[in-house]
């Protein structure tokens, strides 16, 4: 039986479900870089066998969330400072794809969707639920992702997306991002590829010059920690 923090749903194998709590802890920094995760803690915690929990630790380490450091077991992964750089290398390429093939395939319901989002970022910021926010920020991504439609930049997008996710929540200022939202989803709406590309790497252009300092607020003690 999981936590109320994240119910589990019985349509749902437990090693997502086990998966889910556990990215979601680690993007909620509740999990700092360097943190352990024992299989038999977890396993005690969440009331379930040990299996759920290790197939959950290999998802994570998968998506770059988790890593192996031989005796000491799993721990929540640390990204250099030249990680980061090659992840918005990587997510430049990739994204500004995404949204360029999104501008010619998005439909009136992809469209809604979107709009959808960015409007519970909207409600969730405005009640102070920040975390949530940051899940709508993130989502919206994804459903660019999705509206894309183009099998190969998924797979090429599923392994990185838990370290993408990673870093939006390190973006101090939300209202802002959620401006920067807008003006993306009308360049998709546009129905114009050329604007939608040129948005995105504009979007993206901006927060990668703004992640240290986005990060040293967010997550000050871990700052000096490395520094």
């Amino acid at each position: 039986m999981l936590t109320a923090e994240e119910p589990q749903d019985k349509e749902r194998p437990l090693r997502e479900a086990v998966r889910d709590t556990l990215r979601t802890r680690i993007f909620e920094g509740h999990y700092v870089p360097g943190t352990r995760l024992v299989e038999r803690d977890l396993a005690a915690e969440f009331n379930v066998s040990r299996l759920p929990v290790r197939e959950a630790l290999r998802m994570l380490r998968q998506e770059g969330l988790v890593s192996d450091r031989g005796a000491r077991g799993a721990e929540v992964s640390t990204l250099s400072p030249k990680d980061v750089e090659d992840l918005f290398d990587v997510r430049q390429s990739l994204e500004v794809l995404a949204c360029r093939l999104a501008a010619t395939r998005a439909t009136p319901e992809d469209l809604g969707a979107l709009q959808t989002l960015l409007d519970e970022a909207d409600r969730c910021l405005a009640k102070g639920a920040v975390m949530e926010a940051h899940r709508a920020n993130s989502e919206f991504h994804d459903a660019i992702t999705r509206i894309a439609d183009n099998g190969f930049l998924k797979s090429a997008l599923e392994p990185l997306q838990g370290r993408m996710h990673w870093l939006f929540r390190h973006v101090s200022d939300l209202p802002e991002l959620i401006e920067e939202h807008r003006a993306l989803y009308a360049a998709i709406a546009s129905g114009d590829p050329d604007r939608a590309a040129a948005q995105s790497a504009s979007h993206i252009d901006k927060y990668r010059e703004q992640f240290p300092e986005d990060f040293r607020r967010t997550e000050p003690a871990l700052h000096r920690k490395n520094t």
